[in-house]
């Protein structure tokens, strides 16, 4: 049976470019993308209507397009859900991630300016605080700074919107996975791919990133996926 569950859609800068309808789609796609609104959460227009404190008008673009991005899943009741995760489609996105996030390193390699490795120390910093003070929810939002910011760092990269759509179906339950990640992640790979930033040492950056993709996910994740799935219910 489905449990009940207190929706949180955290709020995020409303810019000036941004229609209201543009808002909401990348509030809601947030939410998602860091993990917020779990898997097998059900919902409906009232319910992230109430919980953003808007109309229902602009938030059905939004599902749509969630929709469309397989972050959101229109059940034929007219509800909506945000989908579990299969140990199939786990591996097919973990496979897919590494593929996508090692390219994307790689590329960024020689762009790297010791000024972005100083702000990639920064956010390590604060993961590692995060971590000391078990705040999993902003562990997830550094952990993705992290990443995007190595990622950027390539003028010419196409990669970062195919990156960010893995990410966006992985987040619910990768948000899940890092409840143990301290059982897992014994060797911290971001310390790795520090170093191998500020030695130009493009084989250990990508030994040390596709070892921070699996190791911080694989592991938990098939040992999560075993278990009966869940589900959690918004009116």
């Amino acid at each position: 049976m489905a449990k009940h569950h207190q929706l949180d859609v955290p709020e995020i800068p409303m810019r000036a470019d941004l229609t209201t309808q543009e808002y909401v789609y990348e509030r809601l796609r947030y939410a998602i993308m860091v993990g917020a609104i779990p898997p097998g959460t059900n919902l409906t227009m009232r319910g992230l209507a109430e919980a953003m404190g808007l109309s229902p008008t602009p938030i059905r673009e939004a599902v749509r397009r969630l929709s469309t991005e397989h972050a959101i899943e229109v059940l034929q009741n007219r509800r909506m859900t945000v989908p579990n995760m299969s140990l199939g489609r786990f591996e097919e996105l973990l496979a897919l991630r590494i593929a996508l996030e090692v390219h994307a390193a790689e590329r960024s390699l020689p762009y790297i300016s010791n000024v972005i490795i100083d702000e990639m120390r920064a956010v390590d910093r604060q993961m590692d605080d995060a971590l000391s003070d078990n705040d999993l929810d902003q562990l997830t939002i550094l952990n993705q700074t992290f990443h995007r910011t190595l990622y950027r760092a390539n003028p010419h990269q196409v990669s970062m919107p195919v990156i960010e759509s893995v990410w966006l179906q992985m987040g619910p339950f990768q948000r899940q996975v890092i409840e143990n990640i301290k059982e897992y992640y014994t060797v911290d790979r971001h310390k790795e791919i520090l170093d191998a930033l500020s030695s130009r040492d493009v084989a250990a950056l990508l030994i040390a990133t596709e070892s921070d993709i699996r190791e911080g996910m694989s592991r938990s994740a098939r040992q999560q996926l075993t278990k009966v799935p869940g589900g959690n219910q918004v009116a």
